[in-house]
């Protein structure tokens, strides 16, 4: 029989080629619907309305920029080819993403700015990223170049659930989910933004597979490498008061759509999900095509 390279039956290999058939360019949406409509709509506290809109396009810019950075580490300490291959995946996404978030605001923002003659802003402005998203971001810095240093399966659990389980899963899941409610014409209060709809989407479905990478690598530390589970509650527990912070510094308690409550409620609901799935033996993985599925929230 013969013996091949790649084991292209491993779930890390069906991620990889998951990535690879799901391509798509931050550069072919169109944008023009988008910048027309927000010229168009009047938040209802006018500028301050539409300053919670420019921090959250900027958060999740800098975040996209900082886990493309901050996910090198990994790729350096992972052994099997077909996890390599699949994290080489993910930087790329990362960077494209963060391509999306940068075009969006060249391109949809500044030119709104201009038109209702608000400032003009940069999405790299201290303003928009309070204390609490620095915190997380920093932390999740330093469990990535931890594995440098002291590449442990208790580390490398720390680490995935720094980025893949908490970032990727819980806060990015969250935000996700807020946007396709708000600006898909579900809700009155807001408008219509397809070329942001379909840019979130299409992270969005990137990014489930990450989640279940990162959530595959830590059940295989803990099933195969005794690492308790205890590392992992301690850890996502600690960085959910992060995450809790960030959605209280960067919603209002009363906005119309999607507000603050059900962000929370949200937030609470993937933790337990993601643990329950992590840390049940009889519990698995979601497989990849449910992991990028958009609809059922």
């Amino acid at each position: 029989m013969s013996e091949y390279s790649l084991d292209n039956s491993a779930k890390t290999y069906r991620y990889y080629r998951n990535a690879v058939e799901r391509h798509w360019d931050p550069h072919e949406i169109e944008l023009d619907e988008d910048r027309e409509a927000l010229a168009a709509f009047e938040f209802e506290d006018g500028e301050e309305g539409f300053g919670y809109f420019r921090q959250t396009l900027a958060l999740f810019g800098a975040g996209e920029e900082a886990v493309t950075e901050d996910l090198a580490p990994l790729a350096v300490a992972l052994e099997g080819i077909e996890d390599q291959m699949f994290v080489t995946t993910q930087m790329y996404e990362e960077a494209k993403h963060a391509d999306f978030f940068d075009r969006y605001w060249r391109e949809v923002v500044n030119p709104v700015e201009e038109t209702k003659g608000y400032e003009v802003t940069s999405p790299t402005d201290d303003r928009f990223f309070p204390e609490n998203y620095d915190s997380l971001f920093e932390s999740n810095e330093r469990a990535m170049r931890r594995l440098l240093d002291d590449d442990t399966p208790e580390n490398r659990v720390k680490a995935h659930a720094n980025y893949h389980l908490v970032i990727e899963g819980i806060l990015a899941q969250t935000a996700y989910y807020a946007i396709h409610k708000n600006f898909s014409e579900e809700i009155d209060d807001y408008p219509h933004l397809p070329g942001l709809v379909e840019g979130f989407s299409n992270i969005r479905s990137d990014e489930g597979r990450h989640v279940g990478f990162g959530m595959h690598k830590i059940k295989q530390h803990i099933t195969e490498d005794g690492v308790g589970i205890s590392v992992l509650n301690d850890t996502v527990n600690d960085l959910m008061v992060y995450t809790n912070g960030i959605l209280v510094d960067t919603t209002e308690g009363d906005a119309p759509g999607v507000g603050r409550d059900r962000l929370m409620e949200f937030a609470s609901e993937k933790h337990r999900e993601r643990l329950e799935q992590i840390t049940n033996a009889d519990a698995d993985i979601p497989d990849v095509d449910e992991l990028v599925r958009l609809s059922g929230d």
